[in-house]
């Protein structure tokens, strides 16, 4: 009993991990969806574009966490 306990709660935290966001360009207003955002010294965002896989830098964003049914709706996966 305890494994399956400790093995469910695993599950849950490696669940809960996962990351979705949305990456607004405020001065285009052009909106790309990542798993992941990285933000370099200069204070720039760099991340990957889930539905171009295109690498992206933007010196000014706006970046929303999102859930993954979100995420999923707005990728089309």
């Amino acid at each position: 009993m305890r494994r399956i306990g400790l093995v469910l709660a695993l599950c849950a935290l490696g669940a809960g991990c996962a990351r979705y966001y949305k990456v607004t360009d405020p001065r285009t207003r052009d909106v790309y969806y990542t798993r992941d955002v990285s933000k370099r010294d200069s204070g720039a965002a760099e991340f990957a574009d889930a539905r171009t896989r295109a690498k992206v830098t933007l010196q000014s964003s706006v970046i929303e966490r999102m859930t993954k049914a979100q995420f999923k709706e707005a990728v089309g996966e």
